[in-house]
């Protein structure tokens, strides 16, 4: 069993570095371009779902798949700091730790993550799951029963692949974090 988590392609605001959660934006031009190459990297598997966001519903259709909504992988709701970029919140500001005013909290997002690891677990197959940033990598780390605080340590780029498993039944990750084939022509 294998869970490939794959981020959204580039948007105007991840270029910028702008927090994005409920702002419903596309793609741009290079998103798309990342998106389509991502898709050359995925097995095929009969359970794929996406947030229902606009950016990972593209990046899914451009991956020439065809994804279940998916409301839990929505990205982490940022509340008061929708749009802002970090430097505009607050330089030393943990989202991992202290959650968004007016938006969720750690807590909150780790409780939608343990819902999607219980779905993704009982489904015994492989399965990709199109979603976002901050909310891939506190799924990440329910996945491997951490706190969702250890998220943090997750770095994640615009269209990478990352691969969740098992070693000996042990949740482990088996990749993360793939940018390779962007750059791949």
């Amino acid at each position: 069993m294998e869970i490939f988590l794959c981020r959204h392609g580039e948007t105007e605001w991840t270029r910028s570095g702008r927090h994005t959660s409920h702002t419903d934006i596309s793609l741009t031009e290079i998103g798309k371009n990342q998106s389509i190459l991502l898709g050359k990297r995925l097995p095929p598997c009969d359970l794929v779902l996406t947030s229902p966001l606009k950016r990972s519903r593209e990046t899914c259709q451009l991956a020439h798949l065809k994804g279940e909504i998916c409301p839990d992988a929505t990205e982490w709701d940022y509340g008061q700091y929708e749009g802002l970029t970090h430097d505009q919140i607050d330089p030393l500001w943990n989202l991992f730790t202290e959650g968004a005013p007016g938006g969720e909290t750690p807590a909150q997002v780790a409780t939608r993550a343990d819902r999607l690891v219980k779905k993704l677990r009982a489904h015994h197959g492989n399965a990709i799951l199109f979603s976002h940033g901050h909310f891939l990598r506190v799924l990440a780390a329910r996945w491997l029963g951490l706190k969702p605080e250890q998220g943090w340590f997750f770095f994640l780029s615009v269209a990478s692949l990352s691969i969740l498993g098992f070693e000996h039944d042990r949740p482990v990750i088996k990749l993360w974090n793939d940018t390779s084939h962007l750059t791949e022509q």
